[in-house]
């Protein structure tokens, strides 16, 4: 394949920082100079950080990658660099057409500026005539639903506004490359969907598109093409699909119990576990799999009061499901709520599909407050099919989702 059917070709790109341990704390600048004359031979200890370590990759013309990989994997120094924001330590990028970048909030405007004035900075940066950028100019402010503030120097923007308008100024310029790091979680949940609308749109348009995300949904429903980061250093690149599952199993944290700190209110959410019966650890589709919540409740609190319940989630952060106990009509026979009390939910057979899942338990007392946290009180969790149920059918999932029925068929004729 010849090196034009490149937009992107990286060799052994590195980039290293130098990081500084300074063993004297100042508090001021004349601290600071006062220390430097009395120790002149002074030299603080210092050590190197690979942000990038010895990459290389090529990226076809109208291929749309997604980054993925832990924090401080490298994605955003990858970024970057291939942006021409930061310099690389060593290698060579090669970038074959205009390049568009939304990195973090902050950057590629001038605060002084208007929002106008901005959109044809950002175009003349580009490379781009003035006529070019007039003739994409209405669809910007549209996009960014910010008319009224066009005008207005984008100081004084809320961090939406400012992100509304760089991605819609990196979306609608014409360039032959859009590199689009995280900063889009800092949109609304609306706007995120327009943008990853207006993401699919330029890839179709055959545009090569760079995209970071931590949400393998987004990742996995745009990209063909996946990299996967690992301490700097490129771990897998290909099929999208196999690299999204590649991050997941290396990222997995199976933590099938949790003792969880006393909220110190009037209810709390003690333990949380999900097992199934048998000798291993292992967690099967084939088996029942069972949940069960320790609570603690410091009053009388009356059944139809009680929220406790769970919501299951996949691996790319999709809600599969929610249960609560107040589903039961009877409220399992019991009256009220003192005291420590074990509630158990199962879940049964052949009803999850094999893969990662979040289990995100919410405990409060209805219409008055929830006593968990979504980033504290959780499960994770493994699941395996050996029933061979999800067998593939041109090189595709037969069976994707996040569940996997057995559903009765009958031969009519």
């Amino acid at each position: 394949m010849s090196s034009k059917d490149f937009a992107i070709s990286v060799d052994k790109l590195s980039k290293v920082y130098k990081i500084v341990h300074n063993g004297a704390k100042h508090t001021t600048a004349a601290e600071a100079l006062a220390y430097r004359i009395k120790n002149p031979l002074y030299r603080p200890e210092s050590k190197s950080f690979w942000a990038l370590r010895d990459i290389s990759f090529d990226v076809r013309h109208g291929d749309v990658v997604g980054v993925i990989g832990r924090n401080g994997a490298g994605k955003s120094t990858l970024l970057k660099v291939l942006s021409q924001i930061t310099e690389p330590s060593a290698g060579e990028v090669r970038l074959r057409g205009r390049v568009g970048s939304l990195l973090e909030v902050g950057t590629g405007f001038h605060a002084e500026l208007t929002g106008r004035e901005n959109i044809y900075l950002n175009g003349a940066i580009l490379g781009m005539r003035r006529r070019e950028i007039d003739k994409q100019f209405d669809s910007i402010v549209e996009f960014a639903e910010v008319t009224q503030f066009l005008d207005t120097p984008v100081k004084r923007y809320s961090s939406g506004m400012y992100v509304r308008l760089a991605f819609a100024v990196a979306a609608h310029l014409e360039t032959e490359i859009l590199i689009i790091d995280e900063v889009l979680a800092v949109g609304d949940v609306e706007f995120q969907k327009k943008c990853l609308g207006k993401v699919g749109e330029v890839a179709k348009a055959g545009r090569t598109v760079l995209f970071v995300s931590h949400n393998m949904a987004p990742i996995n429903a745009m990209c063909n093409v996946g990299i996967v980061l690992d301490g700097g250093r490129i771990d897998m690149m290909g099929d999208v699909t196999e690299c999204v599952k590649r991050y997941l199993m290396n990222d997995q944290q199976t933590l099938q119990e949790k003792v969880f700190t006393p909220s110190g209110g009037e209810l709390s959410l003690d333990r949380a576990a999900i097992g199934q019966d048998g000798q291993d650890d292992q967690l099967w589709t084939s088996r029942p799999t069972i949940v069960e919540v320790d609570i603690t409740s410091s009053s009388d609190l009356r059944p139809a009061d009680l929220i406790c319940g769970f919501t299951l989630r996949d691996a790319y952060g999709n809600d599969a499901f929610s249960t609560y106990f107040n589903d039961m009509a009877d409220y399992a026979g019991k009256e009220s709520f003192r005291g420590k009390h074990r509630l158990r939910c199962e879940i049964p057979s052949h009803f999850l599909n094999d893969g990662t899942y979040r289990i995100v338990f919410n405990i409060g007392v209805a219409t008055i407050k929830q006593y968990t946290s979504d980033e504290i009180h959780f499960l994770e969790f493994t699941i395996a099919n050996i029933d061979g149920l999800g067998t593939r059918l041109g090189g595709r999932p037969l069976r994707p989702g996040a569940v996997l029925p057995l559903f009765p068929w009958d031969v009519m004729e």
